[in-house]
């Protein structure tokens, strides 16, 4: 039997009223929060242009004038491309900044809004199961206190104790009655007024998760032409150092030679990326499913709301590992983030992508300690970065992610022991 409500249709109105003011507000209001427009891309291109070539050094070689201008033309590119490195990782460091605040609000909403529903489905349950009881307690009432009590004593006087005592019965059972219909009707209150804030979390929930999604894309585009500006200042600035060798000293460095250096740096760099290509199981066993411990070490902080973050979501779970220690892949899949400077809390910070749209993510990696690039493939086991202590840290140990759908995250714990793999 299900009790029914005339103000509820009225309730459910004002909350789908008010979920539209509040939604467009919160939108309003988040804009301001995320809407930083994209930094002009730097001069970079434009500059390159104007970089001395090994025939600008040939011909001026032997004319001190021209020598000293082609001298001169090196120096300020070596400049500008320290300049363009340098504002590359700045912006990158930006708007991970940007993302991570996103993130952060996006993972907070979502626990709320998974919270509410849970209580809203838990008050229903209640609501539900008092009802179901009310009719079975109407059922007994009928049975006990039917029909006329003067002409049952009478006709009945050798069982009037019993009729007594079921008389006495249906009062209890009138009172029970009573008081679980209260308690349904506040369950079913209760459950709806959850359920209308659950809808109106769910709402601000769309609105955090396109905001995160924006702030993620610029995020990595921004992580992306940061590698590639540091890429380019690094193998301009060895080229451009054996030019000014070969104007400045008594060496006769030459094109031919400076090319042959780079052939060896590219194999020995193509040697080290295969020889990462390698699964590494120094942080624990591949599992039959085709995972991996990403480190070793004690879990020092777990997933969720806890003493060592405050009002703070963890995002994560913290892995005691030591400084330097390897941090490897735990699936195989593709690079879609490696953060040149700091993300925010995570500092140094890797994203990968597996089947499926799930990701994981590596924070606090050590300066310098990143292996992999974007868009990289990488194998279940490879050894992607080294344990650090950047960002929001006291000490070293990797901050390990799961994030099932690309964005939502869920406790590595069981994930990975679902996987066969036990962290800590």
């Amino acid at each position: 039997m299900k009790v029914m409500h005339a103000s509820r249709g009225t309730t459910a109105t004002r909350a789908l009223r008010s979920l539209a003011f509040r939604v467009i507000g919160f939108t309003a209001a988040l804009s301001l929060v995320v809407g930083v427009s994209v930094v002009a891309g730097t001069s970079q291109a434009a500059f390159a242009d104007d970089y001395p070539t090994w025939s600008d050094v040939t011909e001026a070689r032997n004319d001190e004038a021209a020598t000293k201008k082609v001298v001169e033309r090196i120096e300020a590119a070596l400049v500008q491309l320290e300049a363009d490195a340098a504002a590359a990782q700045k912006e990158a460091e930006e708007k991970g900044n940007i993302w991570q605040e996103a993130d952060t609000k996006y993972q907070a909403k979502a626990t709320q809004t998974a919270t509410l529903q849970e209580q809203a489905d838990a008050a229903s349950a209640e609501a539900d199961e008092a009802e179901t009881r009310i009719g079975e307690l109407a059922a007994r009432l009928v049975r006990a206190g039917g029909g006329d009590v003067t002409t049952s004593l009478l006709a009945n006087s050798q069982d009037a104790d019993a009729l007594l005592y079921n008389l006495g019965m249906s009062s209890k059972i009138s009172q029970q009655t009573s008081s679980l219909f209260d308690r349904a009707v506040q369950a079913r209150n209760t459950a709806q007024s959850l359920s209308d804030a659950a809808e109106v979390a769910r709402a601000e929930l769309e609105v955090l998760k396109i905001a995160a999604e924006k702030a993620f894309a610029e995020a990595q585009a921004a992580a992306q032409a940061a590698e590639e500006a540091l890429a380019e200042q690094q193998e301009r600035k060895i080229e451009f150092d054996a030019q000014l060798a070969a104007l400045t000293s008594a060496r006769k460095a030459t094109e031919d030679s400076y090319l042959e250096g780079v052939r060896e740096r590219e194999a020995a760099r193509a040697a080290a990326e295969a020889a990462a290509q390698v699964p590494n199981l120094d942080a624990g066993e591949i599992s039959l499913s085709g995972w991996a411990r990403p480190a070793g070490g004690y879990i020092t902080s777990v997933y969720g709301y806890s003493s060592n973050y405050g009002s703070s979501f963890h995002k994560g779970t913290d892995i005691g590992a030591a400084c330097g220690a390897g941090i490897y892949a735990a699936s195989s899949g593709t690079v879609v983030y490696a953060g040149y400077g700091w993300n925010g809390g995570y500092g140094n910070y890797i994203i990968i992508e597996h089947s499926g749209g799930l990701r994981t993510a590596y924070g606090h990696i050590v300066d310098g300690g990143i292996r992999v690039s974007s868009g990289q493939s990488v194998a279940v086991g490879t050894k992607i970065a080294s344990v650090g202590s950047t960002g929001n840290s006291t000490g070293c140990h990797l901050h390990f992610e799961v994030r099932p759908n690309g964005w939502d995250t869920t406790n590595p714990v069981p994930f990975m022991a679902g996987q066969g793999i036990q962290l800590g």
